[in-house]
C-alpha cells in the first residue's frame, strides 16, 4: 500500500523526528506535529517553515507569502504557539526549504531502500523510532558535532509544551441507516445494532476512527483509505444472527471477520461439528452464542476455550465458556514449583461428565412392580368362573 512520511526537523541541529500515516489530511498533518512536538520536548521560537500543503493551506494568494489558512489549523497553530512561514510556490521557493527536502530524501534512501515489509503501521513507526534515534549519532557535512550534541545545546531554548492536548481528530455527527451503518467521508463503518436511527459522534483520527454514544465509546475501526469501502465488525449484528442464524455464513461482517484473523479455523471446526450434532440452524445459533462469549472475555481465551470443547466433544456454548474460564485462570496462577512437577498434567473433561460426577448419591430404594401382582391373580380368578360357566 501507498503510505506517506511526515518530517520536522529543526534547522540548528539537524534533529528530525519522522512518522509514517496511511493518508496525508489533516488528520495526519496534525498527529504527525503532536508526535513531533512531544519527541522534541517543546516548540520552536522562531518561525517554522511550511510548503503550500492544503492541509494548512486554503488558498494562495498570488506570488506574495500571503495565505489564507484552514480554520482547524489557525486553531492547532494558537493552542501550540507556532508562527509559520510559507515558502514561494514552484522553483522559486525551492531553496527556501532544502534542509528539510535533503533530510527527507536521505532518509528515504537510508531506510526506505529496499521498502520495508511490515505486517501493521505501528510496527513500521516503532523502527522509524528506532531509525531516528540512530542517525542522532551521526555528523551533517563537515559539522564537528553530531546532531545529538547539537540537539542538547537546542532543546532548552524550545518552548515548554501547552498542559492542555489539542483533538487532532475531525468531528462528524451522522446518523445510524437501517443497516447499522454511518457514512464517514467516502466510505462507511458499523456500529451496534441498537442504535439503528439515533445520531452518533465520530472522531476521526489519521488512521482509525472512534464512535461515540453520547459519551461512551461503542465502536472503533481501522480507517479506510479506498472509497466507496464498507468496514463491518461482526459483534454489532450478533443479536439480529442469533434470532436468524440462516444469514450468517454468507454474511459480509463474517468474510471480514475471517480476512481480519477474527474468525479462526477453529471456529470452523467447532462450527461444523456443531452442526453435524445439534443440526444446521441450532449449531450456527451455539456458535454466535460462543461469540457473543468476546464481549467479556478475551479472543484468545475464547479461541482456547473452543479448542478445548473440540477436542472433549462438548458442543454447547457453556462447555465453551467453561474451559475459557479454566485458560484465563491458567494464566494467572503462579508457576508449578518442584513440588507439582511429578503430578499428571491436567485433562480436559466433558461438561456432561463433569456434571454427573458432582450429582449427590441417590439413596432412594429400587422400585418395584410386586403390587401390581395382585391385579393379575384377580384377572386370572374371574376368567375361570367365565369358563366354567360355559361348559354347564
Amino acid at each position: 500500500m501507498t503510505c506517506y512520511l511526515f518530517s520536522f526537523r529543526l534547522s540548528y541541529s539537524g534533529k528530525a523526528v519522522h512518522r509514517v500515516f496511511a493518508s496525508c489530511g489533516q488528520e495526519a498533518f496534525f498527529e504527525g506535529h503532536v508526535h513531533a512536538l512531544r519527541t522534541l520536548g517543546g516548540v520552536p521560537r522562531t518561525k517554522v517553515r511550511y510548503d503550500n500543503l492544503k492541509a494548512a493551506v486554503a488558498r494562495v494568494l498570488g506570488l506574495s507569502r500571503a495565505r489564507v489558512e484552514a480554520d482547524r489549523w489557525i486553531a492547532f497553530k494558537s493552542h501550540y504557539g507556532i508562527e509559520s512561514f510559507y515558502c514561494r510556490p514552484g522553483i522559486e521557493g525551492a531553496h527556501e526549504k532544502g534542509g528539510v527536502e535533503g533530510q527527507i530524501g536521505y532518509f528515504r534512501r537510508n531506510h526506505f531502500v529496499p521498502v520495508p515489509e511490515v505486517s501493521s503501521l505501528a510496527e513500521l513507526n516503532e523502527m522509524v523510532e528506532q531509525w531516528d534515534r540512530q542517525d542522532d549519532a551521526r555528523r551533517i557535512g563537515s559539522r564537528s558535532r553530531t546532531i545529538a550534541e547539537d540537539f542538547a545545546l537546542e532543546r532548552p531554548l524550545l518552548m515548554p509544551l501547552p498542559e492542555e492536548p489539542f483533538e487532532t481528530g475531525r468531528l462528524f455527527t451522522p446518523r445510524v441507516d437501517r443497516y447499522g451503518q454511518i457514512p464517514v467521508r467516502t466510505n462507511r463503518y458499523s456500529v451496534p445494532i441498537r442504535l439503528i436511527g439515533k445520531r452518533v459522534r465520530v472522531i476521526l483520527h489519521a488512521s482509525h476512527l472512534v464512535v461515540y454514544d453520547q459519551n461512551v465509546e461503542v465502536a472503533r475501526h481501522e480507517r479506510l483509505v479506498a472509497k466507496g469501502a464498507v468496514r463491518l465488525e461482526l459483534d454489532h449484528y450478533l443479536e439480529v444472527l442469533v434470532r436468524k442464524p440462516g444469514a450468517f455464513p454468507g454474511s459480509t461482517a463474517l468474510e471480514q471477520a475471517r480476512s481480519a484473523g477474527k474468525f479462526t479455523p477453529v471456529h470452523d471446526a467447532w462450527w461444523t461439528q456443531a452442526m453435524k450434532i445439534h443440526g444446521e440452524r441450532d449449531g450456527t445459533r451455539a456458535l454466535i452464542e460462543v461469540l457473543l462469549l468476546g464481549r467479556h472475555m478475551t479472543h484468545e481465551h475464547v479461541v482456547a476455550g473452543l479448542a478445548a470443547a473440540l477436542r472433549a466433544g462438548a458442543m454447547t456454548a457453556d462447555a465453551v465458556a467453561l474451559e475459557a474460564r479454566k485458560a484465563a485462570q491458567a494464566e494467572t496462577e503462579p508457576a508449578p514449583d518442584a513440588r507439582t512437577l511429578g503430578q499428571a498434567p491436567a485433562t480436559v473433561t466433558s461438561l456432561h461428565e463433569w456434571r454427573l460426577a458432582h450429582l449427590p448419591p441417590d439413596t432412594r430404594p429400587l422400585p418395584s412392580v410386586s403390587h401390581y401382582d395382585q391385579l393379575l391373580r384377580r384377572r386370572r380368578t374371574s376368567g375361570s368362573s367365565h369358563r366354567a360357566g360355559e361348559a354347564q
